[in-house]
């Protein structure tokens, strides 16, 4: 049977830094040309993109999709699908489950769902310790060719010397720590930032040492060891300042950062579990180092922690409910509005930081060229939405953007040539 083609007609290509008018044409699952002016051929499908955006398919790098173990959270099959409807193409899982991804078997049981649920690619982490308990070391070398990384995401690893251990480890399989950094003894029961919402309304706060006190240990561990190292979720100033002069010395170091974290401060929150997360949204001062990080290159990537949890676990209020809020449908929108809109950052840097950056960090794949995987986004900037959790895929609604007025939506995502989500179908 003849194979016919998927032309997208008339966009704008975004890709390494460059906006140019260009078609792209799709056959099987590949990308087999981009050029300005692809004419038809019969039977090829001719998809009008006059007005839009074309660019590589978004990659989120810390994701949570709740299989197996917690599958009243969110599923594979719908988590996939909120993925697809915001212009992602691969996110990787982390590795929160029960049971957790510390051994190959184990690791199956999660592949296996992805391999038969997933409408996008997942690239799974492994932990770093067994059962993410933080004291004996996983099989690295058992593990690292199908997994994206090691992560113990949800708590920070607390022993120096299993630290020390998981980077020689990661350095013996070519393998990226991927690091939820958090130092246990500086929480002191807190949930929010110790800051000033939660000095006027009566709040136990997360302190800012808490974060940026394990990075600095593990920079010192990661330069002396030669480790691929990266820094999940940064929220702090000091932790920008950190990576930045890490940076500035040669050490392996890249870092991630989360929408809220840029467009948010403390005094944006309200009482409501909707705003919860770890690590919180941090002060005014914090954010804006976030993005001067953002805008200068020592932030390499935007990730959205998407975290759902049900309704009644996010219902307590802010001491109460649990941690974590969703945020693969709003992602693009929110730095679109946020950042490129009001001149913060280009377009161009938007695609960089949220498509590019994250496939090369962590080898997942070329991005928008011929002969690579057609994973591909379509987005329409001029398209103006209002959040309402309701109309989410994902099955958590959990958003601390509820209502807001975004521009920017996916109309189109493709992955190896199949389109996963198309607007109003």
């Amino acid at each position: 049977m003849e194979q016919y083609r998927v032309i997208l007609k008339g966009g704008v290509v975004v890709r390494h830094g460059k906006s140019e008018r260009c078609d792209v044409a799709v056959k099987g699952k590949v990308v087999e040309r981009i050029a300005a002016n692809i004419e038809p051929q019969e039977g090829d499908r001719v998809v009008d993109c006059s007005g839009l955006i074309i660019s590589a398919g978004l990659v989120d790098l810390h994701v949570h999709l709740r299989e197996p173990g917690f599958s009243s959270k969110e599923t594979i099959a719908t988590g996939t699908a909120a993925a697809a409807h915001g212009g992602f193409t691969t996110v990787c899982s982390m590795p929160n489950l029960a049971p957790a991804p510390d051994a190959v078997d184990t690791l199956k049981i999660q592949q296996d769902i992805i391999d038969r649920d997933a409408v996008v690619k997942v690239v799974p982490y492994a932990t770093i310790t067994k059962n993410r308990y933080g004291r004996e070391l996983v099989d690295f070398k058992s593990l690292a060719t199908m997994v994206a990384g090691f992560s113990d995401d949800g708590s920070g690893v607390q022993d120096d010397a299993v630290m020390r251990e998981a980077m020689q480890a990661a350095v013996e399989t070519d393998s990226i720590i991927a690091a939820h950094c958090e130092v246990n003894a500086l929480l002191r029961k807190g949930y929010i930032h110790d800051g000033e919402y939660a000095a006027k309304h009566g709040h136990r706060g997360i302190c800012s040492e808490s974060e940026w006190a394990q990075i600095e240990r593990d920079i010192k561990i990661a330069e002396e060891v030669g480790c691929r190292y990266h820094v999940c979720h940064i929220s702090t100033k000091e932790s920008v300042e950190l990576i930045r002069q890490a940076k500035s010395r040669g050490v392996k170091i890249s870092c991630e950062t989360g929408p809220h974290y840029l467009t948010m401060c403390d005094m944006d929150i309200e009482e409501d579990g909707r705003f919860k997360m770890n690590p919180p949204i941090r002060s005014a001062a914090d954010r804006d180092a976030l993005v001067e990080g953002l805008k200068d290159g020592t932030i390499d990537v935007v990730a959205t922690d998407h975290a759902p949890h049900t309704a009644e676990e996010k219902s307590r209020g802010l001491e109460f409910s649990a941690m974590g809020v969703v945020g693969l449908e709003t992602s693009f929108a929110v730095v679109y509005t946020h950042l490129v809109r009001k001149g913060i950052i280009s377009l161009e840097k938007c695609i960089e930081v949220m498509a590019e950056a994250p496939r090369r960090i962590f080898s997942l794949g070329a991005g928008l060229e011929e002969g690579a995987a057609a994973d591909i986004a379509v987005f329409d900037l001029n398209a103006e939405w209002d959040v309402n959790p309701e109309e989410f895929k994902s099955a958590g609604r959990a958003t601390p953007f509820k209502g807001w007025h975004l521009w920017g939506e996916c109309c189109l995502t493709m992955v190896d040539g199949e389109i996963v989500y198309e607007r109003n179908k």
